[in-house]
């Protein structure tokens, strides 16, 4: 049984910046390409970014491009997305998600929910303008 359990959400100002964590449990953590997702009240779950099980290779969504760095510490099996400059339109509920993979390529497969096994709960993220 693999657990996803994110962490670090919280009410910030417009321009701040946030730190999200996603402790993996269950499964060979260096075996997984985590992704991060977003859902904004009333909208559909959103592709953030993703890291590649080794954390050579990393992707993000143009919307948050510059602003939001993810990582991965695979002696802490945990991975984080440091968010900077944040939004109101960032406000959403953020949720880790795992799927294993094999070697560091990122496939459009990467960006689709459909494509991950396991996920988190979700942690809150609230900007305020």
């Amino acid at each position: 049984q693999v657990q996803l359990v994110e962490s670090g959400g919280g009410l910030v100002q417009a321009g701040g910046s946030l730190r999200l964590s996603c402790v993996v449990s269950g499964r060979t953590f260096s075996s997984l390409a985590v992704g991060w997702f977003r859902q904004a009240p009333g909208q559909e779950r959103e592709f953030v970014a993703v890291i590649t099980p080794s954390g050579v290779n990393t992707y993000y969504a143009d919307s948050v491009k510059g602003r939001f760095t993810i990582s991965r510490d695979n002696a802490k099996n945990t991975v984080y997305l440091q968010m900077h400059s944040l939004k109101p339109e960032d406000t959403a509920v953020y949720y880790c998600a795992g799927r294993p993979q094999r070697g560091s390529h990122i496939t459009s497969q990467a960006l689709g929910i459909a494509s991950y096994d396991y996920w988190g709960q979700g942690t809150q993220v609230t900007v305020s303008s």
